[in-house]
């Protein structure tokens, strides 16, 4: 049985520029949060490593606001996952353009993939339990993903604060391949083994036999991004809305001719919606998307990013986990083209004073629900025996896909917010649970 143990620790420090009282409520200069993280895996091994995030809050006239934010993160498992990230956030670096960067390398020895359209590919957990008699492998539904990533989007007025053009590009390159059997067996006793992936292929290797994975896509490939749309923003917090909307209208483009595999063009429509029902401690906050193929043919191993200005976390990807469907298995959901939505109540019940820095505790509820409503077309690349295999697939049974749950957040300054989620699947045919740590609101 795959055992997970994860201990995070807040450490709150403070650096500032200019001299303040203890009882003042406004920030001022540098100041920064650090999260370091130590967990264990038993396939993944042992990770180590911590995030900081410095804020730049200028003479504090604008705070919360900041000026500036930097965020470093290094976390990897001894056994070859990781996170080494760095991202910028400012709308003062540029006269009146902010930008956003992202610089990120994401090592996965044990990355998830559940096939494509939702429902219509099955899940078997009894495949990966190691006490079922049907037993497979811990394996089955994953594969190995190496994922480097710029990204920058700028952002300008159009019509006043609120209305803005939105223009960036995103350099992504996949290296994919079957997991890495001997690194994840090292150090285990011969009955904690992995079978060898020639004797015990996973869904990766079935989808490659059957040709719904491409000889040329199998190994990943690069990915260029273009992107161009509109954004309104009436937002009063970045970090936590009390009120207002944020939504974005963009297209994507991989062009071909800048090194693409593939050609490809998706739009994304996202829109959030912040309600205050209790002035600064109880607020309303849903999220709706859908993000759709326009034109070209999309590489399997990016069917599953989603499409957005602002990164909350390391990854943007779905449907499924930390960062769209909470307690749902990450990446459950992948077709060309996906609607979903989160419903949260926000409630903030204590606010206190620190070593001289401010917090707030954070409760909220939500559910998340989401489905594939552009289908990849796989029934007709596959042969009537292997496309009739119930084991495999459930053509036409793609419906709603539904998560609840409840999570803990403690933010310090009203910007560095830890976040601690935890959801339950409505349907066992997506998992059963999930428990997440890391930072900022979902959105």
């Amino acid at each position: 049985m795959r055992k997970i143990f994860a201990i995070a620790i807040l450490l709150a420090v403070v650096g500032q520029a200019g001299a303040q009282d203890d009882t003042s409520e406004v920030k001022t200069g540098w100041n920064f949060g650090l999260l370091p993280a130590v967990s264990f895996d038993s396939d993944l091994g042992y990770q180590y490593g911590g995030l900081i995030n410095l804020y730049q809050y200028g003479d504090g006239s604008r705070y919360p606001k900041y000026d500036h934010s930097l965020y470093f993160e290094v976390s990897r498992y001894t056994k070859g996952s990781g996170i080494y990230r760095f991202y910028y956030d400012s709308d003062r670096l540029l006269d009146n353009v902010r930008i956003t960067a992202d610089v990120s390398y994401l090592p996965d020895q044990a990355y998830d993939f559940f096939g494509f359209n939702g429902y219509e590919s099955v899940y078997r957990k009894e495949w990966i339990d190691e006490s079922s008699p049907e037993y497979r492998t811990r394996m089955f539904y994953k594969m190995q993903q190496k994922l480097f990533r710029f990204k920058t989007d700028f952002q300008g007025a159009l019509s006043g604060e609120s209305l803005r053009w939105i223009a960036g590009m995103n350099l992504l390159n996949f290296s994919i391949s079957s997991v890495d059997i001997d690194r994840l067996n090292k150090g285990k006793s011969d009955e904690d083994k992995l079978p060898p992936v020639k004797d015990m292929p996973g869904l990766y290797e079935l989808y490659q036999e059957w040709g719904l994975i491409s000889e040329e896509e199998a190994d990943g490939g690069f990915v260029p991004e273009l992107k161009a749309g509109v954004v309104y923003d009436t937002r009063d917090n970045r970090p936590n809305p009390m009120k207002g909307m944020w939504t974005e209208a963009v297209i994507i483009a991989a062009p071909e001719f800048l090194g693409a595999e593939s050609g490809f063009m998706k739009f994304s429509l996202m829109h959030r919606q912040y309600f205050t029902l209790i002035p600064e401690d109880l607020s309303f906050a849903y999220r709706i998307g859908w993000q759709q193929t326009l034109a070209g043919e999309v590489p399997f191993y990016y069917q599953s990013q989603i499409v957005t200005s602002v990164m909350t976390g390391a990854s943007s990807t779905g449907l499924g986990g930390a960062r769209s469907l909470r307690g749902m298995m990450r990446n459950r959901v992948v077709g060309d083209g996906f609607v979903f939505s989160n419903f949260e109540m926000r409630w903030k019940p204590l606010y206190f004073r620190a070593i001289k820095q401010n917090f707030y505790l954070g409760l909220n509820g939500f559910m998340d629900a989401g489905m594939a409503v552009g289908l990849i077309n796989i029934k007709d690349k596959l042969d009537p025996a292997t496309a009739s295999n119930s084991d495999y697939f459930d053509f036409g049974a793609e419906e709603l896909h539904i998560s609840y749950g409840a999570g803990l957040r403690l933010a310090m300054n009203k910007n560095f917010i830890i976040a601690v989620d935890y959801g339950i699947s409505a349907d066992k045919r997506d998992g059963d649970s999930g428990l997440y740590i890391g930072l900022n609101y979902l959105f």
